[in-house]
């Protein structure tokens, strides 16, 4: 069903500045319960907030309902699009560039693969089912793709007691490398792509292409030295004023402002400029305070709402099931969209001379997708690359990785764990082989200190 008529229609109704009130009230309500419930069950709460949602767009089944209005609709998504910006700014607050130093090499293998082969197989998969559109609009599908998240996995490694094994490491630093190539991919296909979505400098397509890359380029050179400086304001602010609540304003302001300068002055998306702000101010002594502060401010209203908004776009996405076509492109678009990443950063591991189990978990891991998925997503209906009706599908691909990335990692260490269960019960078994120059232990020190103990 379509509600956009229904919205049209009551575009006179709910149209006074407190009838957002109520919807915002609902969504924070349904939002944290959900978020709750849903962590439970060892689930990311990204999923009830996007249930939430769901819940609150079946207003639009009321008949004559003023709720959901044009009006509220509008002020909904303008506090999401605060939220997106905030969401990358932690984002790029909680990125430790020594943990990619750390796994060296084998996190940049992992991560190109991992990004090429999903960003492939989406265009590929677009191609087939949409041939009249645009190499660039046909890419942009890819790049959805090509965004991962690795908490859930994170919280399964953990429980698991993998995390601190070089495995766990690599999943993370490559997760880390993941979300720095997806957000520059992302604002340079925009770039590339012209017309009402892009940048366009001259006529000459080839010439256009080389200033857009210098362009980019310019900005993240100017983003280093300007860095510096601020680095060192922060790092004097943090010293005289320590956990002061100005420096977390000031944060806020420096990311708000660089947003806008990346979008305004360089064509480059504002969520690139929020997470390069983050970044810079990940190198300062009051990262942990600010990070804490930005993502408090965020989860308290506009991470809610950012996702929710999303949701409800399931109500107003025009999606016509009658059209098979996209239908069918969908199902495929989330198949490949779930093995992409297990083939793409498991064949890097393997190329770095992890044995074919470890590669296996490694690619499993990277198959979970949250928030930066639906950031890259929305980022390219609003830039008019891709159709709206995607967004039911990015919903489905992030609640199907969600729920099988745990169960599958469980069972990849299933004959692992039960090795270690017959140690603790004094059962002696055999200590796999380090495979390859990459050492990987099958048991690790924090296992053995386990069986000692």
């Amino acid at each position: 069903m379509n509600f956009l008529s229904v919205l049209s229609s009551t575009v006179t109704a709910g149209n006074e500045p407190f009838d957002i009130l109520l919807p915002i009230g609902l969504i924070l309500l349904l939002s944290k319960t959900l978020a709750l419930v849903f962590s439970k069950i060892h689930l990311p709460q990204v999923i009830g907030y996007l249930v939430a949602g769901l819940l609150v767009g079946l207003i639009f089944f009321i008949p004559n309902q003023t709720i959901l209005t044009t009006f509220t609709i509008n002020g909904i998504n303008d506090l999401a699009k605060i939220g997106v910006v905030l969401i990358l700014f932690t984002a790029g607050l909680e990125t430790d560039l020594q943990k990619i130093k750390a796994v060296g090499f084998a996190s940049v293998v992992i991560t190109s693969l991992g990004v090429l082969v999903p960003l492939g197989l989406g265009f590929l998969v677009a191609w087939s089912f949409m041939p009249t559109n645009s190499v660039y609009e046909n890419l942009y599908y890819g790049v959805i793709l090509s965004a991962t998240s690795v908490s859930i996995t994170v919280a399964t490694l953990k429980e698991l007691h993998k995390l601190d094994t070089p495995v766990g490491s690599a999943i993370v630093s490559a997760a880390i490398l993941d979300d720095i190539i997806g957000i520059v991919l992302l604002s340079l296909v925009i770039s590339l792509s012209g017309g009402d979505a892009g940048t366009k400098y001259v006529e000459n397509e080839g010439l256009n292409i080389l200033l857009i890359v210098l362009v980019m380029i310019g900005f993240f050179a100017v983003s280093a030295v300007l860095g510096f400086f601020i680095r060192k304001l922060f790092d004097w602010m943090g010293k005289k004023w320590p956990h002061h609540i100005r420096i977390p304003i000031f944060s806020l302001a420096f990311c708000f402002l660089w947003a806008y300068c990346a979008e305004k002055f360089f064509n480059i998306a504002d969520i690139t400029g929020a997470y390069v702000a983050g970044l810079i101010l990940s190198a300062t002594n009051s990262k942990h305070y600010i990070d804490h502060r930005a993502d408090t401010t965020a989860n308290l209203l506009f991470t809610p709402i950012f996702f929710a908004s999303i949701a409800l776009k399931m109500y107003t996405s025009n999606l016509d099931f009658s059209d098979l076509n996209f239908l069918w492109f969908g199902i495929c678009w989330i198949f490949v969209g779930a093995i992409g990443k297990v083939i793409g950063a498991g064949s890097g591991a393997l190329m770095c001379k992890f044995n074919f189990k470890d590669s296996l978990r490694i690619g499993l891991g990277m198959m979970a997708r949250a928030e930066v998925l639906i950031v890259c997503a929305q980022k390219g209906v609003d830039a008019n690359l891709v159709s709206l009706k995607i967004m039911p599908f990015t919903l489905c691909l992030i609640i199907l990785t969600s729920f099988i990335t745990p169960i599958l990692l469980k069972f990849a260490y299933k004959g692992e764990l039960e090795d270690s269960t017959a140690l603790t019960n004094g059962s002696p078994s055999p200590v796999p082989a380090v495979s390859g120059a990459t050492p990987n232990p099958e048991v690790t020190t924090s296992d053995k200190d386990k069986v000692e103990k």
